[in-house]
C-alpha cells in the first residue's frame, strides 16, 4: 500500500524564531492543507541559529507513525509537500546501493536521495513538490519546488531570518504582521489581466516572493544563500525527421506512463471531465488501458453557447463511468468571492476559477481526496486560438499552406471572438504583435489613477513563433495561473490535484514534434487526438472546436441589484488607484462587452482584496 500525502509546510531559519503563539496560529491556518496530523521540528545550532519546520498532513490512504513529517533520517530532516510519482523505481535503485527502507512512502525515498546526492537528485524525480531539507551534519537547508510549479512555496526575509510556507497567510502568521500590498501588481492585474501576473516574479505583496519552479535555494550554516536551477527546459529540440505516426506513438506511450504513475493509489479517483479531448484522454487511459474505476465531475456551463452536456453524455456512456454534473451556485456571489480571495491571499484570477472552486466542493462532498485534471495539454499540443494564426505563419512557405488556410477559414474563423485573431495573416503582418493578449489594456489603463503601462513581455525560448507562444503559455502565462488556482481550490477542501500532462518525459517528447504535425485538417492537438484514437470517443476526438468552460461575469455579478452596486461603489481604498467615475460608467452601461466585463470582475476582486489585506 502506498502512503501518499499532500500537506502544508512552513518554516524558519535564523537567530530569532517566532514565538509559540505565532507558531500555533500558523498551524491552525495550515489545517485545511493537512487535517490528519500536525508536527513541529525545532533544531538549534551553536551560535544561536535556529531551524523551525512545521508540517500538517493530508493522508490519501493511511497514516503511519513511521512516515510522519518532518521526516528524520540519518542526521537529516525533510519537511515535504507533494509526491514523487516514480518513487517505486527510485526506491529499487537505492536498495541496489544498500539502502534499507522502513516505510512504503515516497517521503522516505526522497529523503534518502537528497542525503546521497543533494539537489542533483531532483533531476531523477518525477512529481510535484515543495520541500525544506535540513542536513544537520553541516547545517545546510535546501528549499525546492517541482519543475512546473505545481506545489507553491513562498518566501519572506527580514532582519530576523528567512520564513517560508505553502501559503502567504502562513508567513503572515509566523512573522505576525500584515504585508504591504504591491500596488504595481494590482494595477498589472487590472490592466493586463491574469496572463501578466507571472512574468515579473512578483506577488500581490511587496515583500513576499515565490521560489521559482525547477529551482533550489541553498542556505548554509552561516546564512549565505545560493540559488540554482536543477532543470532548464529546452524548447528548440524539434526533430524534423520525426514522422506524424512516430510522434503519435511517442505521445501515447509517454502519456500512458504519466497517467499510470499518477494513479498510484488504491482509492477511486475523481476526474474533472468536460467534452474536450484533454480530460477524455485521461479518463480513457485510466479506464480503457489501466482498468481503473473513475468518477467524472463536470461543471454545467451558464452560457448555452459553450454547453457540452451532449459530448459529456457521450463520454460517460462510452467509458461506463459514474458521473456527477455540478450546477453553479450564483447566490451570495460576493460573499463567496470574498471568502475565496481570503483563502487565495490574492484576487481570484478569472471567473472560471470561482466556478472551479464549486467543482472541488462537489468532489470533496463525495469523499474524494484525489482529483485528476488536464492542466497543460493546451500548452503542449497547441490548444489556443492564436496557435492557429502562429501555425499559419510558420507554414507560410510550406506546400500545404493553402490547404491549412482553407481549413482555418472553415473551422476556426467562424468561432473565434478575438478581433485580432480573425485575421489569418495577423502574425504575417508583424510576428511581434501581441495585441490580442492584453486586449483593451490601453483603454483599461485610462481607468487607473497611478500611471501604469506595461508592454507584453515574452521570453525567447524558440525561433519558431508557435513553439515560442506555447512555451510562454506553459512557463509564464496560463499554466502558472491555473496551477495556483488548482492547488488552492483543491486544498481548500483538503484534496490533492494531479496533472498528468505536466510530466517531464511527455514534455521532452513533445518538444521533438515538428511544428507541421501540431495542427492537421484545421484541428488543433492533432497529435493528442490521434494518440487517444480508440481510447476516447470518436465524437470528441473528431470535434474541431475548442469549447472550454465559460461563465459570463454578469451571470454572477448582478449589477442591477442595489446591494451589489453598493458593494462595488462603496468608498474604498481601491479608488485611490481606480477612477470611480469609470466604474460607475461600466456598471450603468446597457451592454458590457466581454473584455470590459472581465475588467469589472478584476476590479471587484481587487476591491475586496484591498479591503481585506490593506492598511
Amino acid at each position: 500500500m502506498q502512503f501518499s500525502v499532500m500537506c502544508g509546510i512552513a518554516g524558519y531559519v535564523g537567530v530569532c524564531p517566532p514565538a509559540k503563539e505565532h507558531v500555533d496560529r500558523c498551524l491552525s491556518l495550515m489545517a485545511r492543507r493537512g487535517p490528519d496530523d500536525v508536527q513541529v521540528y525545532c533544531y538549534g545550532e551553536e551560535g544561536g541559529r535556529k531551524v523551525l519546520l512545521l508540517h500538517t498532513r493530508l493522508s490519501i490512504l493511511d497514516i503511519s507513525s513511521r512516515a510522519r513529517q518532518p521526516f528524520t533520517y540519518n542526521n537529516t530532516v525533510l519537511c515535504y509537500n507533494g509526491e514523487i510519482f516514480n518513487y517505486k523505481e527510485l526506491r529499487n535503485d537505492l536498495r541496489k546501493l544498500g539502502d534499507t527502507f522502513y516505510t512504503e512512502c515516497d517521503t522516505e525515498v526522497l529523503s534518502h536521495l537528497l542525503r546521497r546526492e543533494g539537489g542533483s537528485a531532483l533531476d531523477r524525480c518525477e512529481g510535484m513538490w515543495a520541500f525544506a531539507f535540513l542536513d544537520k551534519s553541516d547545517g545546510t537547508l535546501l528549499l525546492s519546488r517541482d519543475r512546473f510549479g505545481e506545489k507553491p512555496l513562498y518566501i519572506f526575509e527580514d532582519q530576523t531570518g528567512i520564513y517560508f510556507a505553502s501559503e502567504i497567510k502562513f508567513l503572515s502568521a509566523l512573522v505576525r504582521r500584515r504585508f504591504e500590498l504591491n500596488q504595481e501588481q494590482i494595477c498589472r492585474y487590472l490592466v493586463n489581466g491574469y496572463k501578466s501576473l507571472y512574468k515579473c516574479g512578483e506577488t500581490f505583496f511587496r515583500s513576499v516572493k515565490e521560489l521559482a519552479p525547477g529551482s533550489i535555494l541553498k542556505i548554509d550554516a552561516k546564512g549565505f544563500q545560493k540559488r540554482s536551477i536543477y532543470w532548464k527546459p529546452r524548447f528548440d529540440q524539434s526533430d524534423d525527421y520525426l514522422s506524424f505516426d512516430e510522434a503519435v506513438e511517442g505521445v501515447r506511450k509517454a502519456l500512458k506512463r504519466s497517467v499510470e504513475i499518477r494513479l498510484r493509489t488504491d482509492v477511486p479517483l475523481a476526474f474533472c471531465l468536460s467534452g474536450g479531448v484533454d480530460s477524455n484522454a485521461l479518463v480513457g487511459i485510466a479506464t480503457n488501458l489501466l482498468g481503473r474505476d473513475v468518477h467524472g465531475f463536470t461543471i454545467l456551463n451558464t452560457d448555452d453557447r459553450y454547453e457540452e452536456k451532449d459530448l459529456v453524455a457521450t463520454a460517460v456512456k462510452a467509458f461506463g463511468i459514474k458521473h456527477t454534473a455540478v450546477p453553479l451556485e450564483k447566490n451570495f456571489f460576493l460573499d463567496r468571492l470574498r471568502t475565496l480571495i481570503c483563502y487565495h491571499d490574492a484576487p481570484v484570477y478569472t471567473i472560471t476559477y470561482f466556478a472551479h472552486w464549486q467543482l472541488m466542493e462537489a468532489i470533496a462532498a463525495e469523499g474524494y481526496k484525489v482529483v485528476i485534471s488536464g492542466t497543460g495539454a493546451d500548452e503542449l499540443f497547441s490548444g489556443y486560438y492564436d496557435h492557429h494564426n502562429a501555425y499559419l505563419y510558420e507554414m507560410r512557405d510550406q506546400a500545404h499552406y493553402d490547404t491549412a488556410l482553407r481549413n482555418w477559414q472553415r473551422l476556426v474563423q467562424p468561432v473565434v471572438r478575438n478581433p485580432y485573431l480573425k485575421d489569418p495573416d495577423y502574425f504575417g503582418k508583424n510576428p511581434k504583435r501581441r495585441d490580442h493578449i492584453y486586449l483593451d489594456a490601453e483603454e483599461f489603463s485610462k481607468n487607473i489613477k497611478i500611471p501604469f503601462s506595461e508592454p507584453f513581455l515574452e521570453k525567447g525560448y524558440s525561433s519558431d513563433l508557435l513553439r515560442n507562444r506555447m512555451a510562454n503559455e506553459l512557463m509564464h502565462e496560463s499554466v502558472p495561473v491555473i496551477l495556483h488556482e488548482d492547488d488552492l481550490n483543491a486544498m481548500y477542501y483538503s484534496m490533492e490535484n494531479r496533472s498528468p500532462f505536466l510530466d517531464r518525459s511527455l514534455f521532452e517528447w513533445c518538444q521533438r514534434i515538428p511544428t507541421r504535425h501540431l495542427i492537421e485538417g484545421g484541428r488543433a492537438k492533432a497529435i493528442l487526438r490521434k494518440a487517444v484514437q480508440g481510447i476516447a470517443p470518436a465524437e470528441i476526438i473528431d470535434n474541431p472546436r475548442k469549447i472550454g468552460f465559460n461563465a459570463p461575469v454578469l451571470d454572477f455579478l448582478d449589477v442591477n441589484d442595489p446591494n451589489v452596486l453598493a458593494v462595488i461603489l462603496d468608498d474604498s481604498k481601491i479608488f485611490d488607484l481606480v477612477d470611480k467615475v469609470s466604474i460607475e460608467s461600466l456598471v450603468t452601461s446597457k451592454e458590457l462587452p466581454n473584455s470590459k466585463s472581465k475588467f469589472l470582475f478584476n476590479f471587484v476582486n481587487a476591491k475586496l482584496f484591498i479591503e481585506e489585506y490593506g492598511p
